[in-house]
């Protein structure tokens, strides 16, 4: 008679019948991810190969785990039940990593966090950094940008955005204010005096983001009707070079207090008139949410901004 593995208790698992632990863990990272090109540079192999891996994968258990969908790829009810059993894969062999190194609290495994340049610089690189030295075989990639959130949340783990959001299939986690205002050098002050009010600004050089190439309509000098037209701009995509342009005495510059509040080169213009309210978010997939790293990533940030709420209020 022949004996089912599956049916006797004790009796080792037929594992011919059972999906690829490997393939498991792709999927896994497809659905945290959300395209094949990011998951296939995060695992160091092609599109092709984890596209025939997934397909593999459905061969096996006997349907689709995947679908497309404007965000990416979205998981399918079986995909879900695939990432469950994906997911104590992942922390199994996280644990045993721990034990081989001594440290079973340890993180291991890559995490892509993706931010814009000033709060990337300012908090999410400290935070960054204290983690991977408390977790040395963590690996961390961290693109700068300042964009709106994205759509089909850009091939990275986490996403560290400003400004409103509006996103499907992904969840957002509010970390802080911060205000944008205006600041003139204090060489410049002396040369060219203050404005007295709003309008006055119209009459000096007005220092932002390049308004054409930005995706954030609250950072730049448009968004808000109380600015009027200055007579002379000059707009950069990189808020360390407005903040660069403001020193030398370009004009006006509508900044984030975080990165000159308190400074003695930089004087605050109006601050009793004008200011602008700007939320920090963090913005990653269910999927993304459950992972190991990605849960202390945000404890990291959450935790820096705790400490420099001074700063994120001057």
């Amino acid at each position: 008679m022949c004996i089912n593995a599956h049916q006797v208790k004790g009796l080792p698992v037929d594992t011919r019948r059972l999906p690829s632990p490997d393939d498991l863990l792709i999927l896994l990272t497809v659905a945290r991810l959300g395209r094949f090109n990011a998951v296939a540079e995060a695992l160091g192999t092609t599109h092709t190969t984890i596209s025939r891996r997934i397909l593999a994968l459905d061969k096996q258990l006997g349907g689709r785990t995947l679908e497309r969908s404007p965000q990416g790829w979205e998981l399918t009810q079986l995909g879900a039940s695939a990432v469950e059993a994906a997911e104590a894969i992942e922390n199994t062999l996280g644990s045993l990593s721990g034990l081989i190194s001594q440290d079973q609290s340890a993180l291991s495994g890559l995490v892509r966090v993706a931010t814009t340049d000033g709060v990337g610089a300012v908090f999410v690189t400290p935070a960054l950094v204290r983690l991977q030295q408390q977790n040395p075989q963590l690996n961390i990639e961290m693109l700068s940008a300042t964009r709106k959130v994205s759509q089909n949340r850009s091939g990275v783990d986490l996403e560290i955005v400003v400004g409103r959001t509006d996103v499907s299939n992904a969840q957002t986690i509010f970390l802080s204010n911060y205000y944008l205002r205006l600041y003139v050098s204090r060489g410049y002050a002396a040369e060219h005096g203050l404005p007295e009010k709003l309008d006055d600004v119209g009459q000096h050089g007005f220092v932002s983001y390049v308004e054409s190439a930005l995706q954030v309509e609250e950072l730049g000098h448009r968004w808000s009707s109380q600015l009027p037209m200055p007579k002379s701009s000059f707009q950069a995509t990189s808020v360390f070079a407005q903040v660069e342009a403001v020193r030398q005495g370009a004009g006006i510059g509508l900044l984030p207090n975080f990165m000159v509040a308190g400074q003695a080169d930089f004087v605050p213009v109006l601050s009793g008139d004008f200011q602008r309210q700007v939320p920090i978010w963090a913005v990653a997939r269910p999927e993304a949410l459950r992972s190991g790293p990605v849960q202390a990533v945000i404890a990291g940030l959450k935790d820096e901004v705790k400490q420099h709420q001074d700063l994120l209020a001057a």
